[in-house]
């Protein structure tokens, strides 16, 4: 399977943005979808999944009430609406697909998000 992301981009607090996430290849329409991200100097971490069915999501504290993860499993596409950004949301942002929302074994390129104050 391989893993698109884009709408990355540079912003100011407050703004938002979607990040899309397309898959090809063999994908796994009863895979988990999510959304990590990693900031320069920091480890990655995890910041929002949704299970096959959409049925389950988890979201990082920091994010809730800001961000929401979606998934068209049509059109095999996972999104991450990010509204009110911060500085702090500053990352590259990932995407992976995996078994269970705790569970991802594969990994798309990143798209970098910059929040500026």
């Amino acid at each position: 399977v391989q893993l698109q992301a884009s709408g990355g981009g540079s912003v100011q607090a407050g703004d938002s943005l979607r990040l899309s996430c397309a898959a090809s290849g063999r994908t796994f329409s009863d895979y988990a979808r999510a959304w990590f991200r990693q900031a320069p100097g920091k480890e990655r971490e995890r910041v929002a999944a949704v299970s096959w069915s959409g049925g389950s999501t988890y979201y990082k504290d920091s994010v809730k009430g800001r961000f929401t993860i979606s998934r068209d499993t049509a059109k095999n596409t996972v999104y991450l609406q990010m509204n009110s950004l911060k500085p702090e949301d500053t990352a590259v942002y990932y995407c992976a697909t995996g078994p269970s929302i705790d569970t991802m074994m594969n990994w798309g390129q990143g798209t970098l998000v910059t929040v500026s104050s």
